[in-house]
């Protein structure tokens, strides 16, 4: 047990500065590099010098984050139940919780990669692949990455979100980290060595699909090493998940998936607002979306990494600690996304240069598309704070409004809008501008969270087995 000790001491003693930094650095390194692999992607299918290429990937993105949004409903919401019962001592309810966040996760990924092989064709479509080369490297990217991979994808990202709710930070990002760097390796392998010339889609969905089952693999082989020291279980222990822990777990993990989902119908929408500028506009949207990522998932890493602390510490009724940890992740995230978007501004011309080989118009609107997407990063850092902090207490329906302000509700109809007079960078200006109407809306619901807690004696302990439920309030 002595390895659960130290990362009780962690949430319990630690400084908070101190504690961020153990948690939250693999956490950012993770990401960092989960978004290099997919950069890996587009710089290796760049080197193709095909835009058909390079629209393929950006077409099949949304289909292939519905993974990531199946393991955020189980993994977020579990892990941030998990840490809760660890604060509140109670390790078989958070083995419970475990083995339903996995189990669960499995179902649904599998009746999900079902559905995309039934209907390959019409997602194809829906999704903006109707030019005939495009939809047939589409067909061969869907099915490697999301039919064939789906499950190892999926399943490596809970295991992370299940694993980092224990304190193991380090654990959790060297599989995510892992899996990454194997895809950077065999995606040349497979793209230019292995595969004939025409097959560059092909291969680079194969590679994502090993490395994921890899990562996965390793995943499972941590559950097994520390099954003596771990509340982490694959299957329902003991205790059964009731319906209460049931509700709980999914009332967290909605909003998360649903910010995915959303993000995902989002960039569908987009993409087919720019369908009739051309391959072009599509293969620019595509490699400044991919590029934008890496101040997204820099941020997301951050408030991954320190949502077990929040959640523990409320659970434990050390809430000035949780204050303080909110406190100075908002600072970090904001600073963060910050110099990101200086960064983004000043050389969009040479990140862009990296994905898109030549000098034409496909260049010029990646270098104009991520100089307005980039706009939006402070914003979407300080909202994505406030939502995580939503999630580690437990707060689903705050945290489930800021995911649909964020994108859906305000976005869509903005792109939809201003692509009537701004054809081209109207659509994608509604991306920052909706990130800071969110923003706000954030800040907003953080102030009155605050205001009804110290109303209610500042922050109650919850009694064991209570569970927050989907209501606007306080906890009751």
């Amino acid at each position: 047990m002595k390895k659960l000790a130290r990362e009780t001491e962690l949430f319990e003693q630690a400084p908070v500065p101190q504690a961020i930094l153990r948690l939250a650095l693999p956490a950012i390194f993770g990401q960092v590099i989960l978004v290099l692999y997919n950069l890996a992607d587009t710089f290796f299918i760049g080197l193709t010098g095909s835009d058909a290429n390079l629209t393929a990937v950006t077409v099949c993105m949304p289909a292939f984050l519905w993974l990531s949004a199946v393991s955020n409903l189980f993994g977020v919401g579990g892990a941030s139940e998990i840490s809760r019962c660890l604060g509140r001592k109670e390790p078989e309810r958070a083995s419970a919780a475990s083995g339903f966040s996995v189990s669960g996760c499995a179902g649904v990924t599998l009746l999900y990669s079902l559905a995309v092989f039934l209907f390959l064709d019409p997602v194809i479509d829906l999704l903006g692949g109707v030019h005939p080369e495009v939809h047939a490297l589409c067909r061969s990217y869907l099915l490697t990455t999301v039919v064939l991979g789906g499950f190892g994808t999926a399943m490596n990202a809970l295991l992370s979100h299940l694993v980092r709710a224990e304190g193991r930070s380090a654990a959790a990002s060297a599989g995510i980290m892992g899996g990454g760097i194997l895809n950077i390796l065999l995606d040349p392998l497979f793209m230019f060595h292995l595969l004939p010339r025409g097959q560059e889609v092909f291969g680079a969905g194969l590679a994502t699909a090993l490395s994921n089952l890899s990562a996965m693999c390793y995943f499972l082989v941590i559950l097994w090493r520390n099954r003596r020291c771990s509340v982490l279980r694959l299957f329902p222990g003991r205790e059964r998940p009731d319906r209460e822990l049931v509700l709980s777990i999914l009332s967290v993990g909605l909003p998360a998936c649903v910010m995915t989902l959303m993000e995902n119908v989002s960039y569908a929408v987009l993409d087919n607002l720019l369908s009739s500028g051309g391959i072009a506009v599509q293969a620019g949207i595509g490699v400044a979306k991919k590029v934008n990522m890496l101040a997204h998932c820099t941020v997301r890493g951050l408030t991954q990494g320190v949502l077990p602390l929040i959640a523990y510490s409320f659970a434990s009724g050390n809430h000035a600690r949780m204050r303080q940890t909110v406190r100075y992740a908002a600072v970090a995230a904001v600073s963060m996304a910050s110099l990101w978007t200086a960064f983004s501004l000043a050389a969009a011309r040479p990140l862009i240069g990296l994905f898109i080989q030549n000098s034409g118009s496909s260049l010029e609107n990646g270098v104009l598309f991520l100089r307005i997407l980039c706009l939006g990063g402070p914003f979407s850092a300080c909202a994505y704070t406030f939502i995580s902090f939503f999630q580690a207490v437990g707060q689903g329906f705050r945290s489930f409004i800021l995911a649909l302000l964020r994108k859906g509700l305000v976005d869509i109809p903005l792109m939809i809008i201003l692509s009537r007079r701004l054809p081209v960078a109207g659509p994608v200006a509604a991306t920052p501008l909706a990130d800071a109407f969110c923003c706000l809306c954030a800040v907003l619901l953080f102030r009155e969270f605050l205001y009804m807690q110290r109303r209610t004696d500042a922050f109650p302990r919850l009694s064991p087995h209570r569970q927050t439920t989907w209501t606007g309030g306080a906890h009751r």
